[in-house]
């Protein structure tokens, strides 16, 4: 999956809203919900200086979350 595809990808999930009113989020509130859950993942204590791929691959996903 492309950086940008991921990046709409989790703002359409934090868009909808599942329960029984069926109500839809904001774009920016699911923008900055997309933000967290990146940072969630950036600021992993899991990560190491072998995973540089994937720290880059993150953080161009969240630059493409900004930018939509």
């Amino acid at each position: 999956m492309t950086r940008a595809e991921k990046a709409e990808e989790l703002i359409l999930k934090y868009l909808r809203v599942d329960n029984d009113t069926k109500e839809w989020f904001h774009k920016g509130i699911a923008k900055q919900c997309a933000l967290i859950a990146v940072d969630e993942i950036l600021n992993n204590d899991g990560f190491t200086r072998h995973d540089n791929l994937l720290t880059e691959y993150w953080n161009q996903v969240k630059q493409e979350i900004e930018n939509l």
